[in-house]
């Protein structure tokens, strides 16, 4: 059985290679020590994955949010969030999956 540590690592590394951004979290926006993760899919509009700092697999969130330019985020908070989901379990992994190749259309 695959530990939770290593299904973090490969859903970062597939972050990476679908041209995610690390992006600093220096804000009161997310969780300190967070890793946020954006891609831009629309002018201003964001698919971001933040993985929270005990890097479990209950604690990442994928959201599509609306922020003022690229550089805002995890400094202030979105203009309006669009869709959120809460990866708790292997069956919200699935969804995640998709949301990543969606992403790359």
């Amino acid at each position: 059985m695959k530990s939770k540590y290593m299904e973090c690592q490969k859903i970062i590394k597939t972050l990476r290679h679908k041209d995610f951004i690390k992006i600093p979290n220096t804000g009161k926006c997310f969780e300190d020590g967070a890793a946020i993760y954006a891609k831009e899919i629309k002018k201003n509009i964001f698919l971001l994955f933040i993985i929270l700092k005990d890097i479990d697999i209950e604690n990442i969130q994928a959201l599509i949010a609306h922020f003022d330019c690229f550089g805002s985020i995890g400094l202030k908070e979105p203009e309006q969030i669009m869709f959120y989901l809460s990866i708790k379990d292997k069956n919200d992994l699935h969804y995640f999956e998709k949301y990543l190749e969606a992403s790359n259309n």
